[in-house]
């Protein structure tokens, strides 16, 4: 889920860690079995995951008989899936600069990866290039502006979110899937929502990086950052934590 290539070998293992702890929990596995699931792609064929991170996804696409490739511009990301998933295939590329040839794929998948590409619409073009026709492209994306946090202090926590939403290179586009879609000439899109909901300290440091990030934006002060933290902080020690965080499934097909 990496399409910049600044990460230290230290955040990838704490990133990694963190993704880890989320793909297992149920509803984050039954979100990607579908997401897999929606590729119906033949036995043999091509199918890619841009962005594919430590590459779980790639070793169970891999699984249902095709040619799975993972695609990352992230080396070190790239250094433990290839790790963990020797079997599998990972290269180092651009989402909007794949090294394939027209029309070569039949399935494309990416989770959690438009949101950091500054125009989405040069990844779809370039995923549109390498499908075949009735071929099918999966996407999974958050919309940054929509993270739903309980907490003492309500106006305090849309402040942050929005603030951490202005830092990323495209907050909402998973919103936008559906038009972008149509505007990049796929077809028949449809759209499905999943929401995750965490009740525990998982997400704390999740949590923690976003009221940092508003520090660092300016949008709050570094003491309004800690107290916030502080605040998630003492309700997941004490099973009061509620973060909510809405995932859009977006597929259609390659004309």
């Amino acid at each position: 889920m990496s399409t910049t290539n600044t990460s230290t070998d230290t955040d990838t293992e704490a990133l990694v860690a963190l993704l880890d702890i989320i793909d297992n929990y149920p509803d984050a596995a039954a979100l990607r079995a579908r997401s897999i699931e929606l590729l119906a792609a033949p036995p043999g064929a091509t199918v890619l995951d841009v962005g594919c991170g430590a590459g779980r996804a790639v070793a169970e696409m891999t699984e249902q008989g095709w040619d799975a490739h993972g695609i990352d511009l992230d080396e070190h990301m790239l250094t433990i899936a290839r790790r963990r998933w020797p079997h599998c295939r990972f290269e180092k590329a651009d989402a909007a600069s794949l090294p394939l040839a027209d029309h070569s794929v039949r399935g494309y998948r990416a989770e959690k990866v438009f949101h950091d590409i500054a125009d989405p619409s040069s990844a779809l073009t370039e995923a549109h290039r390498v499908l075949a026709p009735g071929g099918r492209i999966v996407l999974i994306g958050q919309d940054w502006d929509g993270f739903f946090i309980d907490s003492d202090h309500p106006e305090l926590t849309r402040t942050i979110v929005h603030a951490r939403a202005d830092t990323v290179a495209a907050p909402r586009a998973a919103r936008r899937y559906r038009n972008l879609l149509l505007d990049t000439g796929f077809a028949d899109p449809h759209i499905e929502v999943h929401t995750g909901v965490f009740t525990d300290h998982t997400l704390l440091p999740m949590l923690t990086g976003i009221a940092h990030a508003a520090a660092a934006a300016g949008a709050i002060t570094s003491e309004q950052a800690e107290d916030w933290i502080g605040d998630q902080t003492r309700r997941g020690q004490a099973d009061r934590g509620f973060v909510a965080i809405p995932l859009f499934l977006a597929h259609a097909d390659r004309p």
